[in-house]
């Protein structure tokens, strides 16, 4: 049973007879002395003493409050004039409003003439990869069609799983009359069009479904007066014996029928077809993935941390990981997610689309996602070559797993004094409660009853405040400079039927170069890191003292420089580098 926040169990190690509630202050809040009570390091098994409790009530008092948006992850919000060691200056001076540095240059051999001001270099000072050059070579080029889905990012914000070859019979050149796909029911009943036969028999590949189901009925704005729309498309992608990732079907709403026409690579409508499924990949990807599963699930870790008090060693391991995770999402929240902000200037959910989308991104949530092992096998992509992503991540996840490891057996013997930890035990349950919003199916514990169970799930959070963030934002603008890449909103609606997508129809149904423009200045931003580096391994808040931690976190730092020499030396042979991940690059918060 997880703690109840709003009637907290009377607590001996707190200094107060009777705790206020949790979500509203107290009338009279006793004296906060000037030089607070110095917090002792915690020994194992630690004495309940009321030193100790004072020493947290400071914290607890601070991180009381919430203000929640309905479906949304509970947070309290925290004035910016508070976060005095953050601000603009942090983003080398470029302000996210009006992008006063873009500027429009007409790219040499676009493949789309009616697009002279989607430059691949609009920002001055920016630090541009090879990834916007290769998109505009490689725009409509199958393979590369499928690489973002694919293989850069951690994109299970969109579910996208290996499915069964053998419940996709038709799929190879045969049309399908009147016969859904068997164990895919919502990927349409009417005839592929243009689908070629590729001369090979099915087992000699893999099929994966990409499953953008969170975006159908969302609400959209309208930019300029005129309305936005997205689309909740599937997209099925087949992995070829050369490991090359395709793009093969497409359908653009979760409702099979004459209105909803399944495309192909050899139909008309299929370069419209791949701007849809781009455009709903970064709506989910920058919602959910990004927003959600970084941004706001750190915050509620941040709150629940920041009420542990300052010796516990839960509240040590992870305060450098919280490293202006406040400031920034405060930032976020008054500038971009604000009415008339960036997000309704430039995507076509707009700020109620957003938050809407959030909500079910919530309801969606499960632990197992956001455990890398357990996310690799459960969507069986697990011996997929060349995904990065995963390989990388696999790595820093098992370094990290080690270092906590350690760490858990300085301060907990065995598995009863995990169980018997009270102020463990809340924390958990109050990410619980405002983080997953008590959501029992997200399989998010609410309690801890073992070392096993408290290391994943530390090795969780770190991960996800660091590399998997890392991930998420650092790639953004590579992928992004070039817009038909990553289109932010779309200005015409999907195609209801057989739809020739002309040169025209492209441009057209395309964002428009204003909010073009608002998008790549707000993602030139936030993709590098602009503040004094805190790479992953380097602590930055190290609150641990003796040689056993020293030891522990010296060999945690040699697993992260073998990783980083791998992956220096796997992309120094690529066409495409995937850089994101190699650990001098990743900041050990999010602070960006």
């Amino acid at each position: 049973m997880s703690p109840n926040p709003t009637n907290p169990p009377q607590n001996p190690l707190k200094p107060h007879k009777s705790p206020p509630n949790p979500l509203k202050p107290p009338s009279n809040p006793p004296h906060t002395p000037l030089n607070p009570p110095k917090c002792p390091q915690i020994p194992q098994n630690p004495p309940k003493s009321p030193q100790r409790g004072a020493c947290s009530w400071p914290t607890t008092r601070c991180w009381r409050g919430v203000s929640p948006i309905s479906g949304c992850p509970q947070f309290r919000g925290v004035p910016i004039s508070g976060c005095p060691n953050f601000g603009m200056s942090q983003f080398r001076g470029a302000p996210i409003s009006g992008c006063p540095q873009f500027r429009d240059v007409p790219i040499s051999g676009c493949p789309i003439s009616g697009c002279p001001n989607f430059g691949v270099s609009p920002f001055r000072g920016v630090p541009i990869s090879g990834c916007p050059n290769f998109g505009v070579s490689h725009f409509g080029v199958s393979p590369f069609s499928g690489y973002p889905q694919f293989r850069g990012v951690p994109f299970r914000g969109v579910p996208f799983w290996g499915i069964p070859i053998s419940g996709y019979p038709h799929f190879w050149g045969v049309p399908i009359s009147g016969c859904p796909i068997s164990g895919c029911p919502n990927f349409g009943v009417s005839p592929f069009r243009g689908i070629p036969n590729f001369g090979v028999s099915p087992q000699e590949g893999r099929l994966f479904l990409a499953d953008y189901a969170l975006l159908e009925g969302l609400p959209t704005g309208d930019i300029g007066g005129h309305p936005q729309f997205v689309a909740a498309p599937l997209c099925l992608l087949w992995l070829d014996p050369r490991g090359r990732l395709l793009p093969v079907a497409i359908q653009l709403s979760q409702r099979p029928g004459p209105g909803s026409p399944i495309f192909g690579p050899g139909g008309g409508g299929w370069a419209l077809a791949k701007l849809w499924v781009r455009n709903a990949h970064f709506v989910l990807h920058e919602m959910v993935t990004h927003l959600l599963h970084g941004h706001f699930l750190a915050e509620a870790f941040a709150v629940a941390t920041h009420r542990l008090p300052a010796a516990h060693p839960v509240h040590q391991l992870l305060l450098p990981h919280l490293r202006f995770t406040f400031h920034i999402n405060v930032l976020a929240r008054e500038t971009l997610l604000s009415p008339g902000g960036v997000i309704d200037q430039a995507t076509a959910v707009g700020r109620e689309g957003t938050l809407a989308l959030v909500a079910r991104g919530v309801a969606a949530l499960t632990f197992r996602e956001l455990c890398v092992p357990e996310d690799v096998a459960e969507r069986d992509v697990g011996d997929i070559p060349g995904y990065h992503y995963r390989d990388d991540a696999l790595e820093i996840w098992d370094a990290i797993h080690s270092y906590v490891e350690g760490i858990v057996a300085l301060f907990y013997a065995e598995d009863g004094e995990v169980a018997e930890d009270e102020e463990l035990q809340e924390w958990v349950g109050e990410i619980f409660t405002y983080g997953v919003l008590s959501n029992e199916k997200s399989g998010f514990p609410s309690q801890l009853h073992s070392r096993p169970e408290l290391v994943k799930f530390l090795t969780m959070i770190i991960f996800c405040c660091s590399a998997r963030h890392a991930a998420v934002n650092s790639g953004q603008y590579d992928y992004a400079a070039w817009m038909p890449n990553t289109p932010g909103t779309m200005q015409r609606p999907p195609p209801a039927g057989d739809t020739e997508a002309t040169e025209e129809l492209l441009v057209a149904t395309m964002p428009s170069p204003r909010a073009t423009g608002a998008l790549l200045g707000l993602l030139s931003v936030v993709s590098y890191e602009g503040g004094e580096p805190c790479p992953l391994g380097s602590r930055s808040q190290d609150l641990f003292v003796g040689s056993a931690p020293r030891s522990l976190l010296a060999a945690f730092r040699r697993r992260l420089r073998d990783t980083s020499d791998r992956i220096r030396a796997r992309n120094a042979a690529l066409e495409l580098p995937y850089p994101y991940l190699e650990p001098g690059m990743v900041q050990e918060s999010i602070s960006i």
